[in-house]
Order: C-alpha cells, then structure tokens, then sequence
C-alpha cells in the first residue's frame, strides 16, 4: 500500500482559490500511490479564526469537496483531503476531515473530536463532533483523528477497537511544539501497534509558524519518513501485515485491563508512612 503526504505551505498571499487549484493538481500528479493524505484545514489555515465563517462551505457541494473529489478521481487514488471548515446546514461549524475514493465519492466524514484553543479560536468557534470513524480500504481499515486530537490517547484506542491498522492524522501543528509533535505521533504509533500518517502544513499563517515535519511512522514506533519545515511530498510503502505480524509477536493490546474501579477521592497512606 503505497501512501503519500502532502505537506503544503499555507501562504497567506495566495487566495483560497489558487491554492484549492494548486493542491488538486498535486493530487492529480500522484496516480501511483494508493493513498493520498493532505493536512488540516489548509485552504484557510488552521490558526486563521478570523475567516472560519466567512471561508466555511458545506461537504455536499462545496467547492473544496468538488476540486478533491475530481482529484481523486483523475488520479485514482484514495484521498483524505485533509479537513475544511464545514458548515453544516443547521448552522454549526466544524474542523471537518473528507476521504474520497478512487471513483470520487465521499467515503468517510470525520469531525473533530477535540477542538483546540483554550476558550479561544477553534475551541469557541466550532462544534465538537461525537463520531469515532474508521473507513475500510481494500488493503488496510484506516482510522481517522485531526491534530489536537493526537494529545488523547483514548481516542486512538477506540480507534483500534474499531479495526484501524492506519492512523491518518491531518494536521496544523505550530513549529514552538515540534518536539511534542514527534514524541505523540511516536507515542500513538507504538501504543496502538499500527501505522500513524501523520501530515502537516508548512509555511506562515495567522502570525504562526508551522512545524511541518510530517511523518510516517510504523507499528513499532519506528519513523519510516520525516518531512521538513517545508513545502514537500512524502511517499512509503505500508505493509499492512506488519500491523497483524506485531501484535502477535509482542500482544501489549492483549494485557488490557478494561473495567477498572473509579478512583477513590483520596489516595489510601502506604504501609509503615
């Protein structure tokens, strides 16, 4: 299964729509790849609040939704096209994740669990979604997170519950937290003993640098590629076996203890203290 990141420069200086047409045809260009990944909210940025509602649009038509999906179908590829701004018809917004298939349609919405931001930007803005999702490809069940949602590990065992073997995480992730970026995306690698696709946005925006730095990391935590800061493509061969081969050689998900008794108010004192 060979996928490949696209990790864009967010420019400020380039509209919305140059870069809707710029990125589709990166996608159209990767007709050798199975799988196509490209980072959170990249035609408006993920640090631009500002123009959350003025850019947002709908998954049914919209003219992100549009572009990528003819993408995907020109190339023939599968493709997570990262996540717009979506509004919904009933009036919320949200971080919104697509996955098209090789024909063009929509395959997979996801909604961003956990909205960043600290009662300020995407935290105030958008609506949380309340849908774990996992999409079967021929080759590989791939579970979808967008980045904050990388800080809650709780997820990415859901995740796994529900047959994920490929973790595709999208993400805008500022450049001052780069070494919590490598260590997580590690860390939900070898925790959940599958591949973690985990693909970023270079560049500038909103005042924010971004880290970049996508990668590819493997069920047993071992980086099989990694980005820079900037504008660049990343393709890896996946095996998919590797995910059903480490899980039997070393059975960590096995020992789980599901169940445990609520934490009592107050920590017993240790014998003899």
């Amino acid at each position: 299964m060979r996928a490949t990141l696209v990790q864009i420069d967010v420019d400020p200086e380039e509209t919305v729509g140059d870069r809707r047409e710029r990125v589709a045809a990166l996608v159209r260009a990767q007709s050798g790849a199975d799988l196509v990944v490209l980072p959170e909210l990249w035609p408006v940025g993920a640090f631009a609040a500002d123009s959350f509602a003025s850019r947002a649009e709908p998954v049914d038509g919209g003219p992100t939704a549009a572009a990528m999906s003819d993408a995907a179908r020109a190339a023939g590829v599968w493709l997570h096209a990262g996540s717009i701004v979506e509004r919904d018809p009933a009036g919320p917004l949200y971080n919104t994740s697509l996955l098209f298939a090789p024909d063009g349609g929509l395959r997979a919405v996801y909604r961003k669990i956990h909205r960043f931001g600290f009662d300020q930007g995407e935290a105030v803005l958008m609506a949380a979604g309340d849908r774990v999702v996992t999409a079967g490809l021929p080759d590989a069940v791939l579970g979808l997170a967008t980045c904050y949602d990388l800080r809650f590990p709780e997820l990415f065992r859901l995740l796994v519950d529900a047959g994920a073997q490929v973790i595709v995480l999208p993400a805008g992730w500022p450049a001052r937290r780069l070494a919590h970026w490598r260590i997580l995306v590690q860390a939900r690698a070898v925790e959940s003993q599958a591949y973690v696709l985990a693909c970023g946005t270079a560049g500038t925006h909103a005042g924010i640098e971004q880290a970049g730095h996508s990668m590819v990391v493997d069920p047993w935590g071992e980086v099989l590629a990694e980005a820079g800061p900037g504008e660049q493509l990343l393709t890896v061969d996946l095996d998919p076996a590797r995910v059903t081969s480490t899980r039997v050689d070393f059975p960590v998900l096995r020992d789980r203890v599901l169940g445990l008794p609520e934490p009592s108010p107050g920590a017993a004192p240790l014998p003899g203290s």
